[in-house]
């Protein structure tokens, strides 16, 4: 069920297509695909508690209810989620310039890790007195807060266009648009670039933890602070990149150096165990956080500058797409393997040398040093090509008062 989101990830391209090719008499391209995004995340919202409700069996009705229920919830939600960021990102990127595009990257990425770390705060404060009313009433509630948030952003952002969008406009075909953004041969290797790179900093997501509590003998209480050294890691990635790339740096190998950091963390995570060191596995930690920020938004910027040559909206839902799918498909992988690896292990399988819970981890983090490899021999030519000079004066200011609209 949590996983179904991710059934419109490769769908974002199109997604952004329609938005390009938008037909409206009011002028509006990126709008109604932010509205109706809201709407499908708003309705997902509403439906999920109750279909967990009759799924834990606390009701009369029958199991197949709940079944469909939370199939449904989780699909709007995933519905909206793509939408809404796919039309969100070609807005950002409309209302950018080559000389504001990297603070407004920093700036998404900034307010998706806030968006992150307030939200599950507000919810394990919320829930911490649980029963079935509360957790109706929090999830409902977060749908509100969605609703509001989106159109607080949506408010005076897009300026009507009615030429852009007169129906009368011819529009090209999607598989027309598509074959041209492929025939970039440079577009097609930052792609696989960027799904490569997504996949080697996400396979981890849900094993850091247990990883610290299961190998390495940490506390309940020290394994939750992962999560928050590893978005401090990030944060200061993010500061990083904006001061690089509002200075002319080049946003490939801004993304080079973040699977380069990558590297290391991982490197660092696998010697913690023979080494004994929790301090190593911490400073990896700080490191996967610190890279990945550096790669994320590396490879945005980079997506936005390819978008000025295209309608920005199927660049970006390109972009969109390959980063959510590998993603979802990594965090899949990366459980499999763990396990797959852990019961061999565990019976004796892989020899006395390879025993306990530690090689199922160790195999995970190895195929994430892999793809980080592959990420630098794939993104590498890219960096090496496009060092020319910036189309504008580079800026050293970062204040609000610069960000577009």
């Amino acid at each position: 069920m949590v996983a179904l989101p991710l059934v419109f990830a490769p769908l974002r391209a199109l997604i952004g297509h329609k938005s390009d090719t938008h037909r409206s008499v009011l002028g509006w391209r990126r709008v109604p695909y932010i509205w109706f995004g809201s709407m499908f995340q708003f309705g997902g919202l509403a439906l999920m508690p109750f279909a967990l409700i009759l799924l834990s069996g606390d009701s009369t009705g029958p199991a197949w209810i709940g079944q469909a229920g939370a199939a449904a919830a989780f699909l709007l939600v995933g519905a909206g989620i793509h939408t809404t960021q796919t039309a969100g990102l070609a807005l950002a990127s409309d209302l950018a310039s080559d000389e504001t595009r990297p603070r407004v990257v920093v700036l998404l990425y900034l307010m998706l890790l806030a968006g992150m770390v307030v939200s599950s705060l507000m919810f394990g404060w919320l829930l911490s007195d649980f029963n079935t009313l509360t957790l109706i009433q929090v999830i409902q509630g977060a749908g509100v807060v969605t609703m509001l948030l989106n159109v607080v952003a949506l408010w005076k952002q897009e300026a009507r266009n009615p030429a852009v969008t007169d129906p009368s406009r011819d529009r090209p075909k999607f598989s027309d648009t598509w074959a041209e953004l492929m025939q970039n041969r440079s577009t097609v290797r930052l792609l696989l670039a960027a799904g490569l790179g997504a996949a080697a900093f996400s396979m981890q997501d849900v094993l850091l933890e247990p990883y610290g509590a299961e190998v390495l003998g940490m506390s309940v209480a020290e394994t939750t602070r992962l999560t928050a050294l590893s978005a401090f890691g990030a944060l200061l990635g993010f500061a990083y990149s904006s001061s690089q790339l509002s200075g002319g740096g080049e946003p490939h190998r801004l993304a080079g150096t973040g699977a380069l950091a990558g590297v290391f963390a991982f490197a660092l995570v696998v010697f913690a165990y023979p080494a004994g060191s929790s301090a190593a596995f911490l400073f990896g930690t700080f490191l996967i956080g610190f890279g990945g920020g550096l790669f994320s938004v590396g490879t945005l910027t980079a997506i936005m500058a390819v978008a000025r040559n295209h309608d920005s909206g199927i660049a970006l839902g390109a972009w969109g797409a390959v980063t959510a799918t590998a993603t979802g498909i990594a965090v899949a992988f990366g459980g499999a393997v763990r396990d797959v690896v852990s019961n061999l292990a565990e019976s004796g399988q892989l020899g006395p040398a390879l025993t306990g819970p530690a090689p199922g981890y160790g195999a995970v983090y190895h195929f994430e040093i892999l793809l980080l490899f592959a990420t630098l021999v794939v993104i590498g030519p890219l960096a090496r090509h496009t060092l020319a000079t910036p189309a504008t004066t580079p800026s050293t200011k970062f204040g609000l008062a610069a960000y577009p609209g």
